[in-house]
């Protein structure tokens, strides 16, 4: 049996999946986060994630015969390529989780499908064409993460008395996705303050509005209606925020119980079966999928052309430039958080 390594990046850190390639459908035989550390590069986590799998892999008295990385963008893919040398292959991110999806039997037979990404620092939506495993458009937004959910959720708890820091906050977030209340406690004082599942979702309203405009807008500039939402990244283990998200939406909703390790277990599979590409290619700025050539390798060769990418509408702009301070019946928003603009007490 052959072992391998898949590992997906990001800006929060970086997850390792370590598993034989004849099992890649079984539970990890080891798995790893390596959180980002403030003021480090996305490189550092995922370099400390490899050491750490290959540590554990002689340890079972094994070698990992290949590593490969998703990556979300190319500058991370060139600062991973550059600090782990030519043994680590880079790969698009979206292959891999259209790949993991497939194995699993959860990727719908439609002609595209909407992979909706949200994790700590931000939202990534990539529409994909299931077919030729081509992007027809893929954006990004850092109005709404993981992070700014943390911090709306901490603003909440002092307003009832309870200070808490960033990694207590956020154990209270994710335990939400197992409990549909928590009790939080302020060390200091003993002051408690309870949070509920529904709490966490009306924070969050607002960014989830904006996500789902996001979506719309999307799938009007590529003239396809995606058959399916998957719903990727930690943040959505929480069963709330999934069903705001699907009711807002309103398409057909792909889940794993794991969302935050699709991308790494893809890596294994791709690991595994080394197919000949690696990168996505991406529809031609101007041109619609309907326009691409039926058949051959020429179709191929048209559709690996530059991304498509737009900039955020007005009400983007203006959630990222306000300068407004909540008070107690108006709380902060995300962006509020993300550019220091904290609520005045």
């Amino acid at each position: 049996m052959v072992l391998v390594l898949g590992v997906s990046a990001g800006a929060g850190g970086a997850r390792a999946v370590l598993n034989h390639t004849d099992q890649p459908h079984l539970p990890p035989l080891d798995r790893v986060h390596i959180p980002r550390r403030a003021g480090a590069s996305v490189a550092e986590s995922v370099l400390a994630a490899i050491r750490r799998m290959r540590v554990a892999a002689i340890a079972r008295d094994e070698c990992v015969t290949a590593t490969v990385v998703t990556c979300r963008n190319e500058v991370h893919g060139d600062a991973i390529r550059a600090a782990a040398g030519p043994s680590v292959t880079i790969v698009d991110e979206p292959l891999a989780q259209l790949r993991y999806l497939r194995f699993t039997g959860l990727l719908p037979a439609t002609e595209s499908v909407m992979l909706y990404d949200l994790g700590s620092s931000g939202l990534t939506v990539t529409h994909a064409d299931c077919r030729t495993d081509t992007i027809l458009a893929s954006q990004r937004s850092t109005v709404l993460s993981g992070d700014g959910y943390d911090a709306l959720l901490r603003w909440q708890l002092a307003r009832g008395g309870v200070a808490a820091d960033r990694r207590t906050t956020r154990d209270h977030r994710e335990m939400l996705s197992r409990a549909r209340v928590v009790t939080a406690t302020d060390a200091d004082t003993g002051e408690r303050a309870v949070v509920t599942r529904s709490d966490l979702a009306a924070l969050c309203e607002a960014g989830l509005h904006h996500s789902a405009s996001f979506v719309r807008r999307m799938i009007d500039d590529t003239g396809v209606r995606p058959g399916a939402l998957v719903l990727l990244g930690g943040c959505l283990r929480n069963p709330a925020l999934r069903h705001a998200v699907g009711r807002l939406v309103d398409l057909p909703v792909v889940y794993d119980p794991e969302p935050e390790y699709v991308s790494a277990r893809g890596a294994v599979l791709l690991a595994a079966r080394k197919p000949a590409r690696m990168r996505m290619p991406r529809l031609r700025a101007g041109a619609t999928p309907d326009s691409r050539e039926p058949s051959g390798p020429g179709r191929r060769k048209f559709l690996a052309a530059v991304a498509v990418t737009a900039t955020l509408g007005g009400a983007v702009a203006g959630l990222l430039g306000t300068d407004d301070r909540a008070d107690e019946k108006n709380p902060p928003t995300p962006a509020q958080f993300i550019d220091g603009s904290l609520p005045a007490k």
